[in-house]
Order: C-alpha cells, then structure tokens, then sequence
C-alpha cells in the first residue's frame, strides 16, 4: 500500500469562491445541486493553499489494495491526518475499511478527508434545527469520483468531548442536500454508538458527517411542563388550606375526632403530610418566582427550603407506610408512649438534619437546565451542579428506598383488605367502592406518584414528565377529596374499612403527650 499526498495545482481562486459556486450548503431556497459530492471535493483540494480559514484538507492517493483500511485523525483545529493504529487519545478519529479501496491494479485511488468549521464559513446550516453541531465541526470524506453507498463494513468516525451535559443526546448525522429546501441533517444508514467521552459513528455511506447534539427537553414543551407544574401547585396549594380548614370543622364538630385516638392519630399524621406537601408546593411556587433575580445567598436558601419540604414530603409518606405496618402486621401489643409526638420529630426533624449538613458542604446554589447553546431552559435554586451526589443520595436513593418499603406495605394491606372482604368480615359495615377509595389514598399517602419521576429519561419520556408533575403536584387535592368522602358526613362511620380491620379483635395501644 502506498499513501502519498496528491500534488496541488493553482486553483487557489476557485477556493476563494466556494461558498459562490455551491450557495446550496448555506441557507438557500434553491434545490440542492451535485456540488456536494463532485465540483465542492474538486476545488476544497486548494484550500490548504488558499489559507481558507475554517477549513483544513488532507489528499491522498492510496494505490493497491488496503486491506486493514486506513486509519486517520482529525481536529477542529488541526484538521485530518494519517496516522498509526497505535496512536491514541486523539481528539477524533476516522476507519476507512478496506473495500473501500479496490484490488492491487496499480491504480491509485484519491481519498479527500475535509474538516470544516460550519460557523466560520456559514455552511451547513439547517432550517428550525434545534441541535447543536458539537464543536461546529463537520467532516468531509470522499474516495475516488462516485458515491459510496451501502457499504457491508461501515466508514467509522469517532468523535471525542468532555462529558457531555446530562440533558443533551448524541446523534450521528450526515448532510442529506435533498432533504427540505435547503438540505438538512439526516442519520439514516448511520448507527450511534454513545460514550462518557466519545461517540462512535457507524455509517454505511461517505458524505458530511457530524455529531449533532441534541436536547433531551424541546424549550417550548418545557416551558409548558413548568407552567402545568406551577398551576398543579398553585391548586394543591388551595385544597391544603381546604383540608386544613376541613380537620379544624371535624375536631370541632364531632367529639370522635377529640376523644378517639385512633382516629386523633390517623388525622394527625395525614394533616402533618399535607402540611409538608403544602409546604413544597408553596417553596417550589417561590423558587420559580424569585430564583431568576435572587442573591447567592437568598438562592441558597432557597435551594435548601425546597430541599428541606421535598425530603420532608418523602420522610412522613414513609411514617404513613410505618404508621400501616403497626396497624396491620405488628397489632398486638404494641405500645408506643408520645406516639404521634415521636412522628412528628422524626418527619420534622431528620430532614432538617440532611440539610444543615448539605448546606455546611455548599451543596445549594444557582441550578440551571438549558440546551446545548447556552440557552436556559429552566433556573432553579436547588443543588447545585458540582454536588448532584448529595441529589442522587438524598433524593433519588432515599426515594427509593421509601417506594420500596412503602410498595411491600401497599401490598400487605390490599391482601388484608381483600382476604377480609372474602371471608364476609367487611361486608356488614362498609361497602365496596369505599374499599377501592380507600387503597386509592393509600396510594396517594404513601408517595406512589412520585415513583413516576424516576421513570422519564429524555424526549421520549415528556408523556410521563407531564404525567408526574400533575400527579405529585395535585397530591393535596386527592388526599383532599379521599379525607372528605371517607370522614364526612357521619362521623360514626369515619373508621370506615382500614379503621374497620383495626378494630377487629385487634388494639394498638397508643399515648399522646
């Protein structure tokens, strides 16, 4: 094999007036020309000749056959070049593949391998792309003077980066010149294989590729996400009150409420879990309103507010879960002294731990999602990006260690529920659509919605995004509307099933200071 660079004749003109003679690779309304493949690789031979900023060449004429292909690098800055297969931990990388070149005949064949600053010569510039071309590097290659297409071992570029934003998706794209008026980037024939710090394109054709990276929140729909979560809040907001207002009637109206414990503890704990959901609601609603004009030290403390009533939230959802498991697993003979004040420390209590230790380590602050350009989609005061693992630990794995426990107790109760309705013990005192209500609330006391959060991941999930913000914001709502059908109107049925199930033969002592 023999790989010489091809003598460059003048022509140092023609160079001068590319973006003349192919007007289809800017923004154009004219039909997309053969420029692309056959008069532009012609003159780009020149440019290196020509100083022709934001665009670097390297031509080659590779004679007999290669039978291990050829391997290249190549550069925003330094352009392409060959290189060994021992080289690595270069800033990208191209593997042409043998049958690209054809058997030993003595004919050599031209390889044209072209990088081009898209931003400094005004190219490729696709109509409403919403991407963000990495680098603004695109590479060019051709092999002899046809089209290459379909090929069984596909032409691989890797490119390298920094890690990459965890809102932004790789894409390998190639420049399709019919697509749209003007062309536009296309991935068909090209498979992407993503990294941490680099991306491997497969693509079974020569063209104009690039890494185009994309976001993983489009700016309009999330705009409309944040609205639909800022009026879901903006609600759930209204109905704690309305809840509130609605236990203050009941202790004052019906003398069950003041003398029964059961009932004063049931209450009490499901009131402290509106008032931590009100809570959220209300710092999410100021967080969103003041975090874009907030000082670094208000935005601190607004991170850590939020981050306060979220773990609160999550803290009494598991007490509720724990509350359950006394009531239907451990019933007999249990006696807990200061039970509901007990509760109260821990619900109120450990997550003002978790976050005077995350604020002592700076972990709240200015928190921003925006696309690949710099542009804000969202700003937040929340964790800040340098310590997402106290998110990851305090959120995510806390979460999921409630959901866990909390789903093993939904478990427990509905086959309570179920085995006594079977054996005729509920019949008699409540009825059947009651009994769905009540594992409906279950569901929302116990945090279940929030599970939703955790299953969305880029576009694709936006559906389940939507879903989890109406869901978690509007928790107060169904836990509104769940006290009030079960509680209201006659009091002497307020133990409806769950309370029913207690009391069969089963006591839980209880004292409250």
């Amino acid at each position: 094999m023999a790989v010489e660079p091809e003598e460059r004749a003048e022509g140092r003109g023609l160079a001068l007036e590319l973006p003349h003679q192919c007007t289809e690779l800017r923004r154009s309304g004219q039909p997309a020309c053969r420029c692309l493949r056959a008069r532009w690789l012609r003159m780009v031979q020149f440019a290196e000749q020509s100083s022709t900023a934001g665009l670097r060449a390297l031509h080659l004429n590779v004679s007999g056959a290669v039978a291990h292909g050829l391997l290249l690098a190549f550069s925003p800055a330094e352009g392409p070049a060959v290189i060994s297969s021992a080289e690595q931990g270069t800033v990208g990388t191209i593997r042409l593949p043998g049958g690209l070149f054809p058997s030993p005949s003595g004919q050599a064949v031209r390889v044209v391998v072209t990088v081009l600053n898209i931003q400094q010569l005004a190219m490729f510039q696709e109509d409403n792309q919403v991407g963000k071309v990495l680098d603004d590097t695109v590479v060019g290659i051709a092999v002899g003077d046809g089209d290459v297409s379909e090929l069984r071992d596909p032409v691989q570029l890797t490119f390298a980066y920094q890690p990459l934003p965890h809102n932004v998706t790789p894409l390998c794209v190639f420049w399709e010149p019919n697509k749209g008026p003007a062309g536009g980037w296309s991935s068909h024939g090209c498979v992407t294989q993503p990294g941490d710090k680099e991306t491997v394109c497969a693509c079974d054709h020569l063209s104009f590729f690039t890494l185009l990276l994309n976001p993983s929140l489009d700016v309009s729909m999330a705009q409309t996400l944040v609205a639909v979560a800022n009026g879901g809040c903006g609600v759930a907001v209204a109905f704690s009150i309305f809840t509130f207002a609605f236990y203050i009637f009941l202790r004052c109206s019906y003398k069950q409420f003041r003398s029964e414990d059961t009932l004063r503890i049931n209450l009490g704990l499901h009131m402290n879990l509106v008032s931590s959901l009100f809570l959220l609601n209300l710092a999410f609603l100021l967080n969103g309103g003041l975090s874009s004009r907030a000082s670094m030290g208000l935005c601190s403390a607004l991170g850590g507010l939020t981050h306060y009533c979220l773990l609160c939230c999550f803290t009494w959802t598991v007490l509720e879960g724990c509350h359950l498991y006394l009531l239907f697993v451990k019933v007999l003979g249990t006696y807990i002294h200061h039970y509901l004040l007990k509760l109260c420390i821990v619900g109120w209590g450990f997550p003002a731990l978790v976050v005077v230790v995350a604020g002592a380590t700076g972990s709240y602050g200015e928190y921003s999602i925006g696309m690949v350009d710099d542009q804000i989609i969202i700003h937040l005061c929340w964790i800040n990006s340098e310590h997402l693992l106290v998110h990851y630990i305090t959120n995510c794995g806390y979460f999921g260690l409630i959901f866990l426990f909390n789903t093993a107790i939904f478990g427990v109760v509905a086959w309570k529920n179920c085995h006594l309705w079977r054996s005729g013990v509920m019949q008699g005192h409540c009825k059947a659509w009651k009994v769905a209500l009540a594992a409906m609330g279950l569901f929302c006391l116990l945090g279940a919605t929030w599970a939703l959060s955790f299953l969305s991941y880029g576009s694709s999930s936006m559906p389940v995004l939507f879903l989890a913000a109406i869901l978690n914001s509007l928790q107060g709502v169904f836990i509104f509307i769940w006290l009030v059908v079960l509680y209201y109107p006659r009091a002497e049925e307020t133990s409806s099933s769950l309370s029913h199930i207690v009391r069969n033969d089963r006591t839980m002592a209880v004292s409250q200071g």
